[in-house]
């Protein structure tokens, strides 16, 4: 209306956004008599923008009483930030309202809580928020109001809050004449807000309105101002005349705009202190900062210790569990962090480089040795008793994200893709030696074919010397056959190893009852060779691939191999819980089929033999709990090491994660995996419940997912791993015989040849040392027939014994 009727105005409302609705796009003219003035009550509240800002708070809840309007700034109070809040206006006056209020909104989770209030107001709210234990950590408090005192808590016995109030204005040099006793507490500020503007808006209209036009037109009613009217108006200046004044009110200068009415205000500051309140005794106050608004936004400045504080890294405390290959260590004894490695080490390093400048953290790591677990009692225990009772920030480590867990802790994104269950067990070996390609055959047997063969070269000897038709009694009938072979003992033997070769025996005998026996050695051996081939290779390799287990089922349904899981995991949760299940189950079947109100024919339709829900998971969970689960991952490692026997119907099998079973069969030789993955779960880093590192740690992950940084650590940490061992492929195994089981072959021939040299050399001595006796005796009478040639008793021309005549000569001498 005073815009429409060009009324010279000063407004001090409280607006929606920037300056009044209807006062937008004022031209040169308007703006230099319709002025608005943001009142503290719109500047105060904008200190919520500056402070969630710099710490980088996600979500909140902003609750305010009558002593501060905020309906109006729904929209405007956060506007262009990406914080999710939750503002409303507190109903009622007392402790009892205010408990049941928070205690609703504590189901939301919203952690940081901003109270606009009297100091009575901000008191009731801690004593109701303390009642609800929602005072303490991980519950952030900022208390702001715009009167003198001070919070107070006498049932709490120790809290720590913000808590900021208006400080006077240090700049200032006069003093008022008049004194504003009768104002209250609550109004102070805003009473001399109006009290400062309209003395210097009387003060300046009254050393100008000898300037200014005595009489101007309005426009009749139903009319707006036309541009006659307001060229009247043009020798207000008003807004000039404010801007070109130095002026100080009790809380800060007034700031004036000529040219933009909505950046008029009042410099007021706020000082932010945090408060200590413990019972009845004085508050512990240490100043952290100061705040002054600017137009539109404001400036946090913090004191010089605060100012070290904030710009110091924020430092956690990280708790772990050493599971090869995301978490090691080089040494038992190790505690610092270069100590540790692995691929949650490297994730958390990639984490921190891809984290804001203003997010980055030290951290500090230590080990417990479980994953958690709940007593009786409710309480957990390893790592999420860790997060869960305050005393760990993160929680790193391949944990299973878990519904159960999530109750008291939060999950970021997953790392790891769905990791499941599976067995990892000792590989069933059968001992090897060089010759067991002999074992085809039992000892019996071979000492069977042995005598076969004694018994069937004795018996073709006897027979050769017994048949009338053998070569041995009719030498003249075959003396004109080429081949000539008589059947001594030793030509029978060598017929009968010769038979059992691809050589063949050679010629057989010629009596038809030789050739008889002949020919059944033939067939005897024809079968044995056939039968010891046959056998050979499956012997020596299906041996290797014999494995008694290969699913779950296989494990439940035999108790020689014991298994369990380790103690305090996600799989040893997953045995329970199926447990528990069918025990729930059961007693519901039970109920119905034990039920008076049923009719007997529904009755019997429940009446089954079996019962209709399998005892499977009952019995596991029996023989896991009597099996004893190991405390560690290296423990049950070991334990199927130790116990794995060399017999693939006994050992130890150990329910594990796929990816440390997988690890473990990867850096070890003498494990196998065996069978498919179930109970699938994905991998995830564990925060405290509404902790604002879990949405700063899932960001920094879902970019690693993106530059697909996440793979290149997997390939790191599996593939190339430096532990990963060159393992033989048993499936390929099975496509030939090792050295080591037919090795012995070659020890035959080298045996073989060893005798063959040996042969050769006593063959050779022998034929020599006969050779030489020879040709002494053909010395010696080649001697005694040169002595009697002489004598005349023989012929010169011819000596005998092989010796060549020699002819006669003169006398001649023979020098010994």
């Amino acid at each position: 209306m005073v815009r429409e009727m060009g009324i010279p105005t000063i407004s001090t409302t409280y607006q929606l956004g920037y300056g009044i609705p209807k006062w937008r796009n004022l031209d040169d003219v308007e703006k230099q008599y319709l002025i608005h003035v943001n009142s503290p009550g719109d500047t105060i509240p904008v200190m919520i923008k500056d402070i969630v800002n710099y710490y980088n708070i996600k979500t909140l809840v902003i609750y305010y009483d009558n002593s501060f309007k905020l309906d109006h700034k729904q929209k405007s109070l956060l506007f262009n930030t990406k914080t999710r809040f939750i503002i409303r206006q507190l109903e009622g006056t007392t402790v009892e309202t205010y408990v049941k209020m928070l205690a609703d909104m504590n189901k939301a989770k919203l952690n940081n809580y901003f109270i606009f209030g009297t100091i009575d107001t901000l008191n009731k709210i801690i004593e109701a928020a303390n009642e609800n234990e929602m005072i303490e950590k991980p519950n952030k408090w900022h208390f702001i109001t715009k009167e003198k005192g001070k919070l107070e808590c006498k049932t709490c016995k120790r809290i720590e809050v913000m808590f900021s109030q208006p400080l006077k204005s240090r700049l200032h040099d006069y003093e008022l004449n008049i004194t504003l006793d009768n104002i209250d507490n609550i109004n102070k500020v805003d009473s001399y807000f109006y009290h400062d503007l309209t003395r210097f808006t009387l003060e300046i209209i009254d050393d100008r309105i000898h300037e200014w036009p005595q009489n101007i037109t309005f426009p009749k009613c139903g009319k707006h101002l036309d541009k006659e009217l307001k060229q009247e108006r043009v020798s207000f200046q008003f807004a000039n005349e404010l801007a070109q004044e130095v002026l100080y009110g009790m809380f800060g200068r007034f700031v004036f705009n000529s040219y933009k009415m909505q950046n008029n205000y009042q410099e007021i500051s706020m000082r932010t202190n945090k408060v200590v309140i413990s019972g009845e005794t004085n508050n512990k106050n240490t100043k952290i900062s100061e705040w002054e608004y600017e137009g539109h936004t404001g400036t946090l400045i913090f004191t010089a210790a605060q100012e070290k504080q904030e710009n110091k890294l924020k430092h956690y405390k990280i708790v772990t569990i050493i599971q090869a290959p995301f978490v090691m260590k080089t040494s038992v004894n190790d505690t610092k962090n270069e100590d540790f490695y692995g691929y949650c080490i490297d994730l958390l390093k990639e984490i921190l480089n891809h984290t804001k400048e203003e997010d980055k953290f030290t951290y500090e790591l230590y080990v417990v040795d479980k994953f958690g677990t709940k007593d009786e009692s409710k309480k957990w225990s390893g790592m999420i008793g860790e997060l869960a009772e305050k005393r760990a920030d993160i929680a790193l480590g391949p944990i299973s994200v878990m519904a159960e867990r999530e109750t008291v802790v939060d999950f970021t994104v997953p790392y790891y893709d769905l990791v499941g269950i599976t067995i990892l067990m000792r590989k069933p070996s059968v001992p090897s030696h060089l010759f067991k390609f002999l074992t085809v055959l039992e000892t019996n047997v071979w000492l069977c074919i042995l005598a076969a063969y004694f018994f069937t070269s004795f018996l073709m000897y006897l027979f050769d010397r017994l048949s009338p038709y053998s070569y041995h009694n009719n030498k003249e009938k075959y003396k004109d056959d080429d081949e000539k072979r008589e059947f001594t003992l030793k030509e029978c033997l060598w017929f009968c190893m010769t038979s059992l070769t691809p050589q063949g025996g050679g010629e057989a005998p010629r009596n038809l009852s030789g050739r008889l026996v002949a020919a059944t050695w033939w067939l005897f051996g024809f079968i044995i060779i056939a039968s010891y081939t046959a056998n050979l290779a499956a012997f020596l390799t299906v041996s290797r691939l014999d494995s008694p287990i290969d699913s779950l089922d296989d494990l439940a349904k035999q108790y020689k191999i014991k298994y369990a899981p380790q103690e305090g995991t996600s799989s040893a949760t997953y045995f329970e819980r199926m447990a528990g299940i069918e025990e729930k189950f059961y007693e519901i079947w039970k109920d119905m089929s034990l039920n008076d109100s049923l009719s007997e024919e529904e009755r019997a339709k429940l009446a089954v033999w079996d019962y209709p829900v399998s005892d499977k998971y009952t019995k596991i969970w029996a023989q896991i709990q009597e099996a004893k689960p190991p405390a560690s991952w290296m423990a049950g490692v070991e334990r199927v090491k130790q116990e794995g026997s060399t017999k693939p119907n006994e050992g130890f099998a150990f329910i594990a994660e796929a990816t440390m079973v997988k690890y473990a069969v990867m850096t070890n030789c003498d494990l196998q995996s065996v069978g498919n993955e179930f109970s699938r779960k994905p991998l995830a880093l564990a925060v405290q419940q509404a902790s604002p590192l879990k949405d700063q740690l899932s960001s920094a992950i879902l970019k690693l997912l993106n530059q697909r940084r996440l793979e290149s650590l997997k390939e790191i940490w599996w593939n190339k791993n430096k532990e990963k061992k060159d393992c033989q492929d048993s499936k390929k195994q099975s496509d030939g015989i090792s050295i080591n089981n037919i090795g012995g072959v070659f020890i035959v021939i080298f045996i073989g040849v060893v005798l063959a040299c040996i042969t050769l050399a006593v063959e050779y001595w022998y034929f020599k040392g006969k050779r030489d006796g020879a040709k002494v005796v053909a010395i010696k009478e080649y001697g005694n027939t040169v002595r009697n040639a002489h004598n005349g008793t023989a012929p010169i021309g011819h000596m005998g014994h092989g010796i060549p005549a020699i002819p006669a000569m003169g006398p001649m001498s023979i020098r010994h």
